[in-house]
């Protein structure tokens, strides 16, 4: 760039960014590329806001015929550099010249199958609607042309089934050329079934689709589909002949959506923001693509740049991340302990499959942590291979300070109905008050104790167990600034529930231990309870590991939280 250009925020059409001169960071490599390796299906996986809409905007600008002569769009990017070696193609004379259907999923966000379906038909009727031209003269037959018009907003799923195979059919028949098929965001209508409780009835209707569309379809030349997840084969891909499939651990196109941190730095530079460079690598980088690594998400940098070097979560806060809240709130024990570790800056260890299986999410956490990866919440590290059978195994933390944030701000509105009750609880946890202690815990418990086990699977007994992790973790957030907080590690002999070791020595520590009235063990009541409690701290000798770094017993606080139903008591 010559010159200081405009930022257009959330600009996703190709040709008004160039025709405009706004700014723009050159992606047309992708085009090349993505030609020369000739795959029939491609599809690419990347978090939201990573520029997949606006590349493939930049792949219909490039090829469509509708597009004509537009080599004004292209002058001066890579794409239309003239070889420099004989042996390298030019791609300038194919610019425009194949029909193109384009099709974007992104609006299909129906709360039930009905409006999923309306939603899907009135895509497939806009896509007919821009073809309109075919109905003219005598090209189809009465009879196709009866077709054409049964096409339009609350058809029959039957009709929409193979309407893009026979718009395929219609427009390869027109330009005797075969059609190139672009989809955007293919697996947001999946999500939406997920989360909205009618998946079988989405998987059954998408895969028909899918298979009449890229797979049995010969008038298609190349298909490029791109979304966040890759969903499992076995849910819409069954009939799938060995699709071209590029995840975030893949290398291929790795610095083709986001942008190289060299692209950030120069874009810093040239927008006279180049003292900002190491904040916005702590705060922004950290996305990884397969080996390539220091990738930045598109959306907070030219958010940054557009605002003038502000920092924010604008990537985090560009949606209600509902998904994560409600999966991590109603997970297991051992999902909360992790995003224990998680917050504090640790990573941990896990076995990764890259096909997201939504109707695992609730009994398989190796899902949830795929789907976390996927989003771009968390970040893969190292990949090493385990076994006789060379599982994938890889060591995954938080992808940088903006995530943090939003995982953060998410904890926190977990206790937002109770928040002046859970920091009154705090108060008196730090000054010694039992009594108040009791009190606000019983309200905030009262409140919150079924939210953090709500899915449709509850686990009855280990309720009380989800909802002092998820209480643990707002402790992780709002006392990181003075204390350490542990969960379930080893000490003495045995391992306590939670631990508050103080950054200032000179403070108390806390030991937690919480148990559920359990009448095999002779507890008839929460005070029976407390009395096993107490006396599981001290004969595990829970405290010392606080001795063995210089904590005084004066300094020690010793805590059992007895828990029956959503009743609790503290002693």
């Amino acid at each position: 760039m010559a010159s200081r250009k405009v930022v257009n925020i959330g600009a996703q059409q190709f040709d008004r960014l160039i025709e405009e001169n706004k700014f723009y960071i050159d992606k047309t490599g992708f085009i090349r590329e993505w030609w020369e390796t000739g795959a029939d299906v491609t599809l690419i996986t990347r978090p939201r806001r990573f520029g997949k809409t606006l590349n493939m905007s930049m792949v219909e600008c490039f090829f469509s015929n509708q597009y004509a002569g537009r080599s004004d769009l292209f002058e001066g990017l890579s794409i239309w550099t003239v070889p420099q070696n004989p042996e390298d193609k030019d791609y300038r004379h194919i610019q425009g010249t194949f029909p193109v259907i384009f099709l974007s999923f992104a609006k299909i966000k129906a709360a039930d199958s009905k409006g999923m379906k309306y939603a899907m038909s009135s895509i497939i009727f806009e896509a007919y609607q821009k073809n309109r031209f075919l109905c003219e003269g005598d090209f189809l037959s009465e009879a196709e042309k009866r077709y054409f018009n049964s096409i339009e907003p609350g058809m029959e799923m039957e009709i929409a089934v193979d309407a893009i195979y026979t718009l395929s059919n219609f427009l390869c028949r027109y330009y005797d050329k075969r059609v190139i098929i672009l989809l955007d965001e293919y697996d947001t209508p999946m999500q939406e079934a997920w989360i909205s409780g009618y998946w079988d009835e989405a998987v059954r209707f998408f895969r028909n689709f899918f298979n009449a569309s890229f797979k049995t379809n010969p008038y298609m030349q190349r298909a490029l589909i791109t979304g966040i997840t890759r969903v499992s084969k076995e849910s819409i891909f069954s009939d799938f002949n060995n699709p071209e499939v590029i995840t975030t651990t893949s290398d291929k196109y790795a610095s083709y959506f986001g942008f190289t941190e060299q692209e950030v730095f120069q874009a810093l530079e040239e927008m006279e923001l180049e003292q900002e460079k190491e904040g916005v690598k702590r705060w922004y980088d950290g996305f990884t693509f397969g080996s390539v690594t220091g990738m930045y998400n598109p959306w907070s940098i030219i958010n940054f740049i557009g605002k003038n070097g502000q920092y924010d979560t604008y990537w985090a806060d560009s949606s209600s991340n509902g998904l994560v809240s409600q999966l991590l709130q109603t997970g297991s024990i051992n999902i909360k302990q992790t995003m224990e570790l998680l917050m504090q800056g640790n990573s941990f260890e896990t076995e990764i499959d890259e096909q997201v299986i939504f109707d695992q999410l609730e009994t398989d956490e190796n899902a949830v942590w795929s789907l976390l990866l996927a989003t771009g919440y968390l970040k893969a590290e190292q990949l090493k291979r385990r076994g006789r059978l060379l599982k994938k195994v890889y060591t995954l933390r938080l992808t940088n300070m903006e995530v943090e944030s939003m995982f953060v701000k998410m904890i926190r509105g977990w206790f937002r109905s109770t928040t002046e009750v859970y920091n009154e609880f705090i108060k008196a946890l730090l000054s010694d008050n039992v009594k108040k202690m009791n009190t606000f815990m019983n309200k905030v418990a009262l409140n919150t104790f079924s939210f953090f086990d709500s899915g449709t699977r509850p686990s009855q007994g280990a309720a009380p167990e989800r909802f002092y992790h998820g209480f643990v973790l707002g402790m992780v957030i709002d006392l990181a600034d003075r204390y350490k907080v542990c969960s379930n590690r080893e000490s003495g002999y045995g391992r306590y529930d939670v631990l508050l070791k103080p950054l200032d020595k000179r403070e108390k520590a806390f030991i937690f231990e919480f148990k559920v009235l359990d009448p095999d063990e002779n507890e008839l009541t929460l005070e029976d309870t407390l009395a096993n409690a107490h006396a599981q701290i001290e004969e595990k000798q829970y405290a010392a590991e606080l001795a063995a770094e210089g904590f005084a017993p004066a300094q020690l606080r010793k805590y059992r939280f007895a828990f029956q139903g959503k009743k609790c008591l503290i002693g």
